[in-house]
């Protein structure tokens, strides 16, 4: 009998993309850190409010996600704390997205940065982009939804 797996660890999530795109697909993507980096990931110094990702020759990079330095962390690196992180992915898995993206429309954005297993871990979406009124019916149904619940408890 194997060890259980220790649950995902949350670091960072991008609420923002939930409400700007439809999340059509989902993929988890490693990511090449450096040193500093990782460390502040453990002290969990990460964003994902205004990143994105970028596809080019056959890679996938994940492009301004701020992980801001330690102060403790070794002083003989320049960090820079929004430099472009490859992102590993299956090249199956990269064909499939290049494909979505450019035949289709679709976008991909990150979603959560989670620890697995000790490994720093990305969770990207293949997305389609919503209209304003697309963002309003998921509001008003968000409202109605809270209004509902509210109504059935003080019966």
């Amino acid at each position: 009998m194997q060890p259980k797996a220790a649950p995902p660890r949350l670091i960072a999530e991008n609420r923002k993309a939930r409400f700007d795109y439809f999340i059509e697909d989902r993929y988890e993507a490693g990511l090449a850190l450096e040193g500093w980096e990782v460390k502040a990931m453990r002290a969990g110094r990460a964003q994902l409010q205004e990143a994105y990702v970028y596809l080019r020759g056959g890679e996938a990079f994940l492009i301004g996600a701020h992980i801001s330095p330690l102060p403790s962390t070794s002083s003989h690196v320049i960090a820079d704390p929004v430099r472009t992180r490859k992102l590993l992915l299956h090249h199956s898995e990269l064909n499939g997205l290049i494909g979505a993206v450019e035949r289709k429309g679709y976008t991909v954005v990150p979603l959560e940065l989670y620890w697995k297993n000790g490994r720093a871990k990305v969770e990207v979406g293949l997305a389609k982009g919503k209209k304003q009124h697309d963002k309003r019916a998921v509001e008003k149904e968000r409202d109605w939804q809270r209004d509902k619940a509210r109504l059935l408890r003080s019966r």
